[in-house]
């Protein structure tokens, strides 16, 4: 066994163990401590493939962005996790039927070559051996796949809105500020002034 296929098998193992902990945590900070050490293998494996760029790009903005974010958001929200789990038994079946249309579409994806074998020999594209990978990569993301490359974020915008929606709690018994009156109010409403004889302490 060569040292690349060594890493390679080390690499999948750990991102493979630390991907199904994502999923089977109970704890939430943990899952998101899995989640970046799932994204640190993968950049190890795009490292073995000779994408640099992706696998640096995986680092800077997924690990040092997305995960960071994630954690800090999961460690500083007060959300009441039994309170969101009453009632996942009736939405159970909604879930099975949505795992089953993947599932379906991920085996499709697999077999593709042999439902079609025109498939992956028509998306390939030439290597240039000319042209850097972050050119390259550049070239391709923002030309052929421009409306794909927006489609995505929007879908992760979308995405974010609603995972604020879903997470945001008002308390009651917390104060809150409302930038439009502070904004509109008044010196009288905010400030008194008064005058203290000499002698007279308040």
């Amino acid at each position: 066994m060569t040292l690349p296929l060594f890493f390679f098998y080390l690499f999948s193992a750990i991102a493979i163990a630390s991907a199904v902990m994502v999923i089977s945590s109970r704890n939430p900070v943990h899952a998101v401590l899995f989640l970046i050490l799932t994204f640190f293998n993968g950049s190890g494996l795009f490292m073995l493939a000779g994408a640099e760029f992706l696998a640096l790009l995986l680092i800077v903005v997924y690990v040092g962005a997305v995960a960071v974010l994630f954690l800090f958001v999961v460690m500083m929200l007060d959300v009441d996790f039994a309170s969101l789990r009453q009632g996942f038994l009736q939405y159970a079946p909604i879930g099975v039927l949505v795992g089953v249309i993947l599932l379906l579409e991920l085996l499709l994806v697999a077999g593709s070559f042999v439902v079609s074998p025109d498939v992956v020999a028509g998306s390939a594209l030439p290597i240039d051996g000319t042209v850097d990978n972050m050119r390259a990569i550049g070239l391709v993301l923002y030309t052929r796949y421009v409306f794909l490359f927006q489609g995505a974020g929007a879908v992760l915008l979308v995405a974010m809105i609603g995972a604020i929606v879903l997470t945001l709690r008002h308390k009651p018994n917390v104060k809150r500020q409302n930038p439009v009156d502070q904004v509109a109010r008044k010196r009288s409403e905010t400030l008194e002034i008064v005058k203290v004889k000499s002698g007279q302490g308040l």
